[in-house]
């Protein structure tokens, strides 16, 4: 397994991680919201490689990219937006290599703070957030196609 730092051609590869993790955990959403989301919040311009504070990583293995993260460090405070593992590929240790690596990138921005945010229906993500230290600091909503679904954001204090 091979973490690194991710690049425009990879973003084929970012989306087809997401729209499989999204369809095997959000059973809330419907399939053609889940595609249509996918599509609109996973390319190159919703996770701009070049912008001052931003974080893309991927998780590779064999030249696949099976999973990967983005975060936005900015003043004293870093927000973890995405970490998704393909569903074929979680409890095999590849979310915490991708946790352990953004963690060194993010400290390198001198933040005393790092927040994740994720649908508070998402009970993996908060089982894998709290495992890592993380508490449940506050809640909020996200509207996807006219709905709005509840956020749950937790938070690490360096």
């Amino acid at each position: 397994m091979h973490v690194r730092s991710a690049t425009t051609d990879d973003f084929e590869a970012i989306t087809a991680v997401a729209r499989a993790t999204w369809h095997d955990t959000y059973d809330e959403l419907e399939a053609e919201t889940i595609d249509r989301t996918v599509d609109d919040w996973y390319t190159d311009d919703s996770m701009p490689l070049e912008a001052p504070g931003t974080i893309v990583l991927v998780a590779e293995e064999d030249s696949e990219v099976v999973g990967f993260t983005h975060a936005v460090a900015q003043g004293d405070k870093a927000d973890i937006l995405r970490m998704y593992v393909h569903p074929d590929r979680q409890g095999e240790g590849i979310g915490s290599q991708l946790h352990e690596r953004l963690i060194a990138e993010i400290e390198s921005y001198d933040v005393d703070r790092i927040r994740s945010i994720d649908f508070a229906f998402n009970d993996a993500s908060r089982t894998f957030y709290e495992g890592l230290g993380f508490e449940q600091t506050d809640e909020g909503e996200v509207e996807i196609d006219g709905d709005y679904y509840p956020e749950a954001v937790y938070t690490l204090e360096l």
